[in-house]
């Protein structure tokens, strides 16, 4: 188990986090964390959600909230921040922290029924992007403000993915997403250097998405791409990426901003 990667009294926020590997992160990262330190879990099922703070260690404070971040408006995001720290630290919470850390996970695939040429309905490519590429960025100037001008370590995760530098048929909403999400944050750590910005690609994960991919695409290519990963066992568990992902943070060998695949060599 990797060891503490963060000091003193720290204050999560992880997206995501009632499946997959925002629940793992969830979990794992927590287990780093010193005690009295605050998490806070969000995602849409408040039953796995739950589920997800049953599993983290009983000596931090957890709080969990079910909220469509695709419709949340900055000012509920604020209010479900603020009522975290001042339930679990009382008055000018935000001061009482040394670190804080936010994990971008939440995501979703996207109609992987279509070609570039039949995305043609603005309805939803507006909801896909309000998940996958607004919602991340609001929450994420949200979560900054909360504690502007405090003397805090800040950390920034984007959970990225390879089809955000490499285009596959028929992914043209979770490229193209996830390809603007990674800019945004890219952006964001250009203008704040005392930041530390990570945008981590997991690689292929078995998760419910990966089957949607498989079993749903349409271009036969990218199919057999997925399909041959999980005939040839080539397909990560929530635990190998996890794992990967707390080592690139303890190791510190990259630059802020940077887009570090599970299989680059640290």
């Amino acid at each position: 188990m990797t060891g503490k990667i963060f000091k003193g009294k720290v204050f999560l926020l992880v997206t995501g986090a009632s499946q997959g590997i925002g629940r793992k992160i969830a979990e794992v990262l927590g287990s780093t964390l010193e005690s009295g330190s605050l998490v806070l879990l969000l995602a849409r099922n408040a039953e796995n959600l739950k589920g997800t703070a049953d599993n983290m260690p009983k000596t931090l404070a957890v709080e969990y909230r079910s909220v469509d971040l695709s419709k949340a408006t900055a000012e509920e995001l604020r209010s479900i921040i603020d009522g975290a720290l001042v339930k679990d630290s009382g008055a000018d919470a935000a001061s009482k922290f040394d670190e804080i850390v936010v994990v971008h996970n939440v995501g979703s695939i996207g109609d992987v029924t279509k070609f570039a040429v039949d995305m043609t309905d603005f309805d939803y490519w507006r909801q896909y992007y309000d998940l996958n590429v607004f919602s991340p960025a609001v929450l994420n100037g949200v979560f900054m403000n909360v504690f502007k001008g405090k003397n805090i370590k800040r950390h920034v995760i984007n959970i990225t993915s390879a089809c955000g530098i490499q285009p596959f048929n028929s992914m043209g909403y979770y490229c193209s997403g996830k390809a603007a999400r990674e800019m945004y944050f890219k952006v964001f750590a250009k203008e704040n250097p005392d930041v530390n910005v990570l945008n981590y690609s997991p690689g292929p994960v078995d998760t419910e998405m990966l089957d949607t991919v498989t079993d749903n695409i349409v271009d036969p290519t990218t199919k057999e791409i997925f399909k041959d990963l999980k005939e040839n066992e080539r397909v990560l568990t929530t635990d190998q990426t996890v794992k990967k992902f707390l080592d690139i943070l303890s190791s510190k060998k990259y630059e802020s901003g940077d887009h570090v695949d599970y299989y680059d060599e640290l």
